[in-house]
């Protein structure tokens, strides 16, 4: 069996407890060594096989993969975050099936919710907004135009950008053609982990304080009204309000 496990946004205590059980249980680990703590596979048994796909060619991690199931071998296929978002599982997985070969996929903690916790923040606050919005700018990866930043801005939504703090200056510009300037926006370089940064500002500045903290990859923008102070109480545990579970007061 292969298993695609979500090793979280850094910190090794959130891997889930299911994913970490496959990776000591594990005879051969393939990891993407460029975003994953290595601490994350440092429970794994002695003797097993450890591959950093950061230098493996898609072909190659299939190979791999072929082989040690030939061999009757379990292997953890190690992804960040949850490897459902910007993981590039998919084309593995259609090889896979085209070998006959079985997975299964144990999720885990996305960097963009691991950058909320960082800086306690809530995306979804009532009279604010109960929408979000994961996204990217193009890189070498394009972006259908129907999804460019600027058409995503029109919504005002909390946003969280993957994969694009190096053209911060870009990515202000197209928010800034429906967020006031003065919307809250924060940049997160590696969420969790223990040498994470921090920077907070406004439309207007942020780009400048992200060169000042000289953060040029790993880290994750959010934007939105949801990061500043004003919203409504949940109805959730308002006294004046039942539900199911509760009478109104």
């Amino acid at each position: 069996m292969v298993y695609f496990i979500g090793a979280g946004p850094g910190d090794p205590d959130l891997i889930t407890v299911k994913g970490k059980k496959i990776v000591e249980q594990a005879d051969v680990i393939i990891y993407a060594g460029s975003l994953v703590n290595k601490q994350i596979i440092d429970c794994r048994k002695k003797d097993a096989i450890v591959y950093n796909s950061a230098s493996m060619t898609l072909e190659e991690v299939i190979d791999t993969i072929e082989k040690a199931e030939k061999e009757g071998k379990l292997v953890a296929r190690v992804h960040t975050g949850d490897p459902s978002i910007y993981g590039a599982i998919r084309e593995q997985m259609d090889l896979l099936e085209e070998k006959g070969i079985d997975y299964k996929i144990i999720p885990g903690v996305s960097s963009f919710v691991g950058a909320a916790a960082a800086i306690n923040k809530e995306f979804t606050l009532p009279g604010v907004t109960q929408t979000v919005i994961l996204t990217r700018m193009e890189g070498r990866t394009p972006v259908p135009e129907k999804e460019s930043l600027e058409s995503l801005a029109k919504h005002r939504a909390s946003m969280c950008i993957f994969l694009s703090v190096h053209m911060i200056d870009e990515v202000i510009k197209r928010l800034s053609t429906h967020y006031p300037m003065n919307t809250p926006i924060a940049v997160i370089q590696k969420a969790t982990w223990d040498d994470q940064k921090i920077v907070l500002g406004t439309l207007q500045n942020i780009a400048q304080k992200v060169k000042i903290a000289g953060i040029t990859k790993t880290a994750q923008i959010l934007v939105g009204d949801f990061l500043g102070n004003e919203y409504e109480y949940s109805k959730l545990y308002d006294k004046n309000f039942s539900h199911e579970y509760r009478s109104a007061k």
